[in-house]
């Protein structure tokens, strides 16, 4: 198999040490052993997790105190997949119900999140209402809850009373010039404010209620919205303040900003980040901040694996119809937690043993390469290159491997012997894999196989039910043999 050549030169790891990008969890590895204990199943918590666990949202806040450039709420938007949209609004009685559904028929979910449509917090009473009553009657599920912070300071004792042990806050500015590019009104004090003052209202609520979320020991997550020529400058300032004031991870996210969606930045032309610029400022910010690479801009109404959505199967009029024994479900469902710890422990452990030997790289000066991955999960290589909706992407450098983000596409293929429109969509599965050398999956059609070389992408199915990890290291080292073994050659052939 022919393969690139690797030309030996600094390794570029972005902030990111052999210690803390290597095979363990960069985001546990040095946290004490309590909040270990609390994010360790936590799909949106931890990078480890969301290979095994699932979460899903509940949409019982449509109500929202503040207007963003980003986001038009949407209803009975099956299709769509991004923050805001749902297909159908829940009483708080509904939500308990749906919720303890999924988790009899899903047992690998660990989290219940509150996050819109609206703002859980500007609807304190159906999300609170919803939060008490899970508490009681599925005390097994963590709670979360997502919120632009301006509502968040007042929020925190009641928060703190429902044992919400997890907040995101989403954070997109610290001045409010910036501010108000992004937001063009916030409702305070049952006044519509506009401008710099509102963004300066909003930038003071969110950083005092972080503040208020880590002083009772509430774990933060700060998301951030890079939208490029805006705030995209400013964030890695952003990531600095909210580590300084004690947050535990920072997801910069890139703007969604399609005109069919219909908010104000897509109908203005405003245009997202590509994956490599996002993955620089990631980069950027991992210096100050632990960093969240995973993230799927979730709908406010998920359910299932993160990259994956199970809304369908668990719609109202379904859920009416299913029997429910929640507490032999728990039962099951500690079962199946342990199992899936157990392995992953295991995993882990695997992964230090490994890291501790001395790599065969680590003399060397070879450059970093990203890989895209094809996986259902479990943190294998497992799925077909045509069935992929979507690929994870590693960097491997002489440090080590570690995860840089996804990649999301459409179907290649459908399953059958006619894939459709495939040759577009190939085309466009393979410009959003732009920066990655090689593709890793189960197996590959040749047609793909043949676009893929033909646009620089070696394409790899040998390495199927691997650890990616180890496999994406495997890779690696056979680039880096292929780039010696062709010195030699041209070496010879010189001397001849």
């Amino acid at each position: 198999m022919e393969l690139p050549v690797l030309n030996e030169q600094p390794a570029k790891t972005g902030g990111c040490s052999a210690s803390s990008c290597g095979s363990t969890d960069d985001q546990l590895g040095h946290l004490s052993d309590e909040i270990r204990a609390k994010v360790q199943n936590h799909p949106c918590y931890s990078e480890d997790a969301h290979h095994y666990f699932a979460r899903m949202h509940v949409a019982v806040a449509p109500a929202c105190n503040i207007q963003c450039h980003y986001c038009n709420r949407k209803y009975d938007c099956a299709n769509e997949s991004r923050p805001g949209v749902v297909s159908e609004l829940l009483t708080p009685d509904q939500a308990v119900k749906k919720t303890k559904a999924v988790a009899a028929n899903i047992p690998q979910m660990t989290v219940l999140g509150i996050a819109g449509p609206g703002d859980p917090l500007a609807n304190p009473e159906r999300t609170f209402e919803t939060f008490r009553r899970l508490s009681a009657e599925a005390p097994d599920i963590k709670l979360c809850v997502s919120t632009n912070g301006l509502s968040l300071p007042e929020s925190v004792e009641e928060l703190a009373k429902h044992n919400i042990d997890h907040v995101t806050i989403t954070i997109n500015c610290v001045d409010p010039e910036i501010g108000a590019k992004i937001y063009p009104w916030i409702f305070w004090e049952n006044r519509r404010i506009k401008g710099k003052k509102a963004a300066k209202i909003l930038i003071e609520q969110q950083q005092k209620g972080l503040e208020m979320l880590v002083a009772k020991g509430i774990l933060v997550k700060v998301n951030s919205v890079m939208i490029p020529g805006v705030n995209d400058k400013h964030l890695a300032e952003v990531s600095r303040i909210v580590k300084a004031k004690g947050a535990f991870l920072h997801n910069v996210m890139p703007l969604i900003a399609e005109a069919e969606h219909g908010t104000f930045y897509g109908v203005m032309g405003q245009r997202g980040p590509n994956a490599l610029e996002l993955q620089a400022l990631q980069d950027e910010c991992a210096g100050d901040m632990n960093m969240m690479r995973h993230c799927r801009q979730c709908r406010a109404d998920a359910v299932g694996m993160l990259g994956e959505d199970r809304g369908d199967e668990f719609t109202l009029d379904k859920i009416e119809t299913m029997e429910i024994d929640y507490q032999a479900a728990m039962e099951k469902r500690k079962l199946i937690h342990q199992a899936i710890e157990a392995e992953m422990n295991s995993k882990r452990a695997e992964k230090t043993e490994t890291s501790s030997k001395s790599s065969p790289l680590e003399a060397l000066q070879a450059r970093p390469v990203l890989m895209a991955v094809a996986t259902t999960g479990q943190g294998v290589i497992n799925q077909h290159f045509g069935h992929a909706k979507e690929f994870l992407v590693y960097e491997a450098s002489p440090s080590g491997v570690r995860f840089i983000g996804h990649r999301k596409t459409d179907l290649y293929c459908g399953g059958d012997s006619t894939c459709g429109d495939g040759e577009s969509v190939l085309q466009q599965t393979i410009r959003a894999l732009e920066g990655c050398e090689a593709v890793l999956c189960s197996k590959v059609g040749y047609e793909p196989w043949e676009m893929l070389e033909a646009a620089g992408i070696q394409p790899n199915g040998e390495h199927a039910m691997e650890p990616i990890e180890a496999a994406v290291m495997a890779v690696y080292l056979e680039m880096h043999q292929a780039g010696k073994l062709a010195a030699v050659e041209i070496e010879q052939r010189a001397s001849a």
